[in-house]
């Protein structure tokens, strides 16, 4: 069984994060940690270099767990929702943990939401974590 965490180093992605590693440890599962950098090869080297920084940490404390983890940083230019969408098909995931954070109407009218985007596009369940 895989088990993808949509993982970009906020507080709400450490949740799920976390509630997914119960889920794969009772499972015997491996994690799949993914971050879609939104904006392709030209995301500026510093912010690249934070975002692995961020995947790495993450990854030793789920390896620390002795669960199976691997992760990508996805860098092919799509919006973040239809990258992550897309990585789960073709890996074969077979659910999805996702932070939700609370946005105004105006709010994802004018920065989408990406979660919003995962819940209905996906191809598996999804479980989101507010």
């Amino acid at each position: 069984m895989k088990i993808m965490v949509c993982f970009d180093g906020s507080n709400v992605a450490k949740d799920a994060l976390d509630l997914a590693k119960k889920r794969a440890k009772a499972l015997g599962a491996k994690i799949e940690l993914v971050m879609s950098m939104v904006g392709g090869p030209e995301v500026p080297k510093d912010e690249f270099d934070k975002a692995e920084k961020n995947l790495i940490k993450a990854k030793t404390s789920v390896r620390k767990d002795d669960i199976p983890c691997e992760t990508l940083l996805s860098v092919r230019g799509l919006e973040a929702g239809e990258d992550l969408v897309r990585f789960a098909k073709e890996e074969e995931v077979d659910e999805i943990y996702i932070g939700i954070k609370k946005r105004s109407k105006v709010g994802k009218f004018i920065f989408g939401s990406t979660a919003q985007y995962v819940i209905l596009e996906a191809h598996c369940p999804v479980v989101t974590v507010k």
